[in-house]
């Protein structure tokens, strides 16, 4: 084996190592989803059975600057932090409008 091919091929395993702790961090991920997920179902359960606004405003504003804030410490592009919660948040509130609509959850 040549040192090229020698490098290279540990330059494969380094690779699939990394790729290995990914596919565990996607993993991960998803399970967390699914539990805010659930949590967020139970929110819109209970905005809906007491007249409660699907959306707040100033609750998304407040987890805004705190995820931002989270992402910053992190070394996190707050940037994509932010558009992050702001697909889940839209995700949130679609739930919680059909909840309220009685074609949800």
């Amino acid at each position: 084996m040549t040192t090229i091919e020698a490098r290279q091929e540990a330059a494969r395993l380094k690779l699939e190592e990394l790729r290995c702790s990914i596919d565990n961090i996607d993993a991960a991920l998803i399970y967390m989803l699914a539990e805010r997920f659930r949590h967020t179902q139970a929110v819109g359960q209970l905005k809906a059975a007491n007249d409660m606004p699907p959306a707040d405003p100033a609750r998304e504003a407040r987890q805004v600057a705190r995820l931002r804030e989270l992402a910053t410490a992190a070394h996190l592009d707050p940037d994509f932090a932010e558009k992050f919660l702001a697909f889940i948040i839209r995700e949130v509130i679609r739930h919680h409008e059909a909840i309220a609509a009685g074609t949800g959850q």
